[in-house]
C-alpha cells in the first residue's frame, strides 16, 4: 500500500515497536489539511493530498512525553478524550498510571472554578485532540499547567507543549499510542513489572 511506503532511516531495535506495527495502526495516517506547526512532523504528501505523519517522530515524542508525564504524582495527572475512539484508550491509560481521566463530555470551569463539585487541580493535562478537547487546553492555558497533545497534520498548536504527531482519530491509533505510553511511564517509573496490558485491553469496542 502507498501509504506503507515508508522508509526506514535509523535502526528498529532503537523503536519502542516495529515501524510495522506503527504503520498497521495507522498512526501514520493524517488529513488532506496541514497546519504550519505541524509541517515538521509531515513524512510526505500522497498523490490523494493525504498527509502522511513521520512515524520515528511519533516513536521519539512518545519516548519523550512518557519521560515528562513520569516526574509528575501520578494522582496529578489528568488525561481527556471526548473523542469516542480515545475514551477507553485514555481511560486504560489513566488506569495503568494511576492517574485522572475525564472521557466524553468535559465540563467548562472543571479546571478554573474552585467552588464547581467537579473541580480539579492537576499538575499537567493529557489531551486527545487539542481541537475536540480544547475547552480543557484553554483552562489549562489560564491556570498555568502544561499541556501534552496527541496532534495530527490539521491541529494547532500554538497552545501545546509537548505534541505527539499521530492520527488521533483512528480507534488502533489511539490505542497504540496510550498503550505504548502507559507502558513507558511506569518503566520511567521503574515500575514496569506492573504493568500487564496488552495492546487489545486498551482498544474501544464497536
Amino acid at each position: 500500500m502507498e501509504e506503507d511506503a515508508i522508509e526506514t532511516t535509523v535502526e528498529e531495535h532503537n523503536m519502542l515497536v516495529p515501524i510495522d506495527e506503527y504503520l498497521a495502526a495507522g498512526i501514520h495516517i493524517g488529513t488532506q489539511q496541514k497546519t504550519s506547526s505541524m509541517k515538521d512532523y509531515i513524512y510526505r504528501v500522497r498523490t490523494d493530498g493525504l498527509y502522511v505523519l513521520d512515524v520515528q517522530a511519533t516513536d521519539l515524542r512518545i519516548k519523550q512525553a512518557a519521560k515528562f508525564l513520569a516526574r509528575y504524582d501520578p494522582s496529578n495527572i489528568l488525561v481527556i478524550s471526548a473523542r469516542q475512539y480515545g475514551q477507553r484508550p485514555a481511560s486504560m491509560f489513566a488506569k495503568s498510571v494511576r492517574a485522572k481521566a475525564i472521557v466524553g463530555r468535559f465540563i467548562p470551569n472543571t479546571l478554573t472554578n474552585p467552588m464547581f463539585s467537579e473541580y480539579l487541580e492537576p499538575d499537567v493535562l493529557m489531551v486527545t485532540d487539542p481541537n475536540g478537547d480544547g475547552q480543557a487546553v484553554n483552562e489549562a492555558i489560564d491556570v498555568g499547567i502544561p499541556v501534552v497533545a496527541l496532534c495530527d497534520t490539521n491541529n494547532l498548536t500554538s497552545n501545546v507543549d509537548l505534541v505527539i504527531p499521530t492520527n488521533n482519530k483512528g480507534r488502533k491509533a489511539l490505542t497504540l499510542i496510550y498503550w505504548l505510553l502507559a507502558r513507558e511511564v511506569l518503566r520511567h517509573r521503574n515500575e514496569e513489572d506492573r504493568f500487564r496490558y496488552t495492546v487489545s485491553d486498551f482498544e474501544m469496542e464497536f
